[in-house]
C-alpha cells in the first residue's frame, strides 16, 4: 500500500473515532499529548458551554460522557455523517452536540448554510479540516491566506494544462488509476501511517528543493507555490494537502461515476452520444472537455448522490446568528453536506441518479454555494472533475458499462465517501 493510501486511511479513522483532534486545531488548544484526550478542562468549563447553548437556544443532545461528550454516540452511529443524519431528523436544520467538552453546531439545509457561508472566506472548509487532522498550523493572516489560495488554484490550472497529454495517456490504460481504499486494521497500523507520512513529506521536500530556482519544460503543481512568496513549510503543507485530497477525491469520484452509470442505460446512452458528438474520432482536449456539458452534469450528480465529501467545518470567528439561534464565538460549525445533498426540499427525488436535474440554473447555483462547482469549487475537486472526464471519455467511446447482478454496494462515510467492499462491474465492447 502506498504512502498516500496509509495516510488517508488513518485520517479517515481519525474523523470517525478521534474527532477531538479537529476541535484541538480549530479552537487553538494545540496538539494533544500521547495517550491524552484533547483538553482536560474543568466542570466549570462544561457548565459554561452548556450555558452558552441554553442562551443560544440551539436544539440538540447533551453529552453522553463527561470527558468524551457525544463521541460514543458518533461511534455507535457508524460515522459522523450517519450521526448527523439522525440528529437533524430529530432536531431540525440547526443542531448542537459535543466533541469532548466543546460545543459543536451542525447546519443541515441550504437555507441555513446560505446564512453562514461567507463567499469572501479564503480558507476552504474541507482543506482546513484535512490540515487539522495532519496538525498543520501555518495559516497566516487574511492577506497571506488569500495569496496562498491564489497560488494553489493557479498551480492546479497550470499543471493540468501542462500535463494533459500525460493525463490522457494514463487513463487510456484503463483501470490503472484506481485506489483500492482498503483499510488494514492490524497492530502495525500507526507505525505504517507515520512511516508513510514521513516518506511522502521527504519526497515532497526533495522535489521542492529541486524545483527552486530552476526552469523545467514541464510545469507541475509545486512550481506555482515555489514561485510565490511562501516559506518551505507552507509549500510543503499545501503540496501535501493537494497530493492527499486530489488523489483520494479523484479515485472515489471515478469509482462512483462508473458505478452509477451502470445503473442507468439511459444516462449512459446520453453521455455516449454527447461524447461522440463533441469528440468524434478526434482526441480529448481541454477545450473539448469544456463542451461536455452533460458529462459535467453526470459528475455533479455523482458528487451529490454519493455524498462525496459528507462533512466540512469552520470555526465561528465572531458571534453569529442563524435563523433565531445565536452561535457563540469560537464554536466549531459543521456543514452537514451529506444531509444537505439529499434534502428533498432542495433535490426532488433525492435518491434517484438524475444528471438532468443540473440543467436547472438555480440547482447549479445551489451546488456552487456548497463548494462543489463554480467559484467556490475547491481546486482538488476541479482536478478530479478533469481527470474523471478524461476517464469517462475514454471508457464510453469503447465500452458499455454493466452492473453485476445481485451486487449490493454499501457505503462507508469518511473524509471522502467510499464503498465498504470492492465494487465490481462488467463491460462489453461498443465496437
Amino acid at each position: 500500500m502506498s504512502a498516500v493510501h496509509w495516510i488517508m486511511c488513518e485520517l479517515d479513522l481519525a474523523t470517525s473515532f478521534s474527532l477531538n483532534l479537529i476541535v484541538a486545531f480549530f479552537t487553538g488548544l494545540g496538539q494533544p499529548q500521547k495517550n491524552q484526550i484533547v483538553e482536560e478542562s474543568s466542570l466549570k468549563h462544561v457548565l459554561q458551554s452548556k450555558a452558552s447553548r441554553q442562551a443560544s437556544g440551539i436544539p440538540g443532545i447533551t453529552p453522553t460522557e463527561e470527558k468524551d461528550g457525544n463521541l460514543p454516540d458518533i461511534v455507535n452511529s457508524g460515522s459522523l455523517h450517519e450521526f448527523l443524519v439522525n440528529l437533524h431528523e430529530r432536531f431540525g436544520p440547526v443542531v448542537s452536540f459535543w466533541f469532548g467538552r466543546r460545543l459543536v453546531v451542525s447546519l443541515g439545509t441550504v437555507d441555513v448554510l446560505k446564512q453562514h457561508i461567507n463567499p469572501n472566506k479564503t480558507l476552504d472548509p474541507f482543506e482546513t479540516m484535512l490540515k487539522s487532522l495532519l496538525r498543520y498550523q501555518s495559516d497566516g493572516n487574511a492577506s497571506e491566506n488569500h495569496t496562498r489560495k491564489k497560488l494553489y488554484e493557479n498551480g492546479v490550472t497550470n499543471s493540468l494544462q501542462s500535463n494533459f497529454a500525460l493525463l490522457l495517456k494514463v487513463w487510456s490504460e484503463i483501470g490503472k488509476g484506481f485506489l483500492d481504499g482498503s483499510l488494514d486494521k492490524n497492530t502495525t497500523r500507526k507505525r505504517q501511517y507515520e512511516d508513510a507520512l514521513m516518506q511522502l513529506e521527504s519526497i515532497l521536500k526533495k522535489i521542492i528543493k529541486e524545483r527552486k530556482g530552476r526552469n523545467f519544460s514541464q510545469y507541475v503543481f509545486i512550481d506555482s507555490l515555489v514561485q510565490g512568496k511562501l516559506n518551505d513549510q507552507q509549500i510543503l503543507e499545501d503540496t501535501m494537502i493537494f497530493s492527499l485530497a486530489s488523489c483520494i477525491i479523484t479515485a472515489k469520484l471515478c469509482t462512483w461515476a462508473i458505478c452509477f452509470l451502470t445503473t442507468s442505460e439511459e444516462v449512459q446512452k446520453k453521455l455516449y452520444e454527447e461524447i461522440d458528438q463533441v469528440l468524434g474520432k478526434g482526441p480529448v482536449t481541454p477545450e473539448k472537455i469544456e463542451e461536455l456539458r452533460y458529462c459535467r452534469q453526470v459528475l455533479c450528480e455523482t458528487v451529490r448522490i454519493a455524498k462525496l465529501t459528507p462533512v466540512s467545518a469552520r470555526l465561528q470567528d465572531i458571534e453569529g446568528k442563524i435563523d433565531k439561534f445565536i452561535i457563540p464565538r469560537e464554536t466549531l460549525v459543521l456543514y452537514a453536506l451529506g444531509v444537505v445533498l439529499q434534502d428533498p426540499s432542495t433535490w426532488p427525488s433525492p435518491y434517484k441518479f438524475d444528471p438532468d436535474r443540473f440543467d436547472d440554473e438555480s440547482i447549479m447555483k445551489t451546488f456552487s454555494l456548497l463548494g462543489f462547482s463554480g467559484t467556490q469549487e475547491c481546486p482538488e475537486l476541479r482536478f478530479a472533475y478533469m481527470v474523471t472526464t478524461v476517464l469517462l471519455s475514454v471508457l464510453m467511446r469503447r465500452l458499455h458499462l454493466l452492473s453485476v447482478e445481485g451486487q449490493v454496494i454499501e457505503t462507508k462515510y469518511e473524509l471522502v465517501t467510499s464503498s465498504k467492499e470492492e465494487a465490481w462491474i462488467t463491460v462489453s465492447k461498443r465496437y
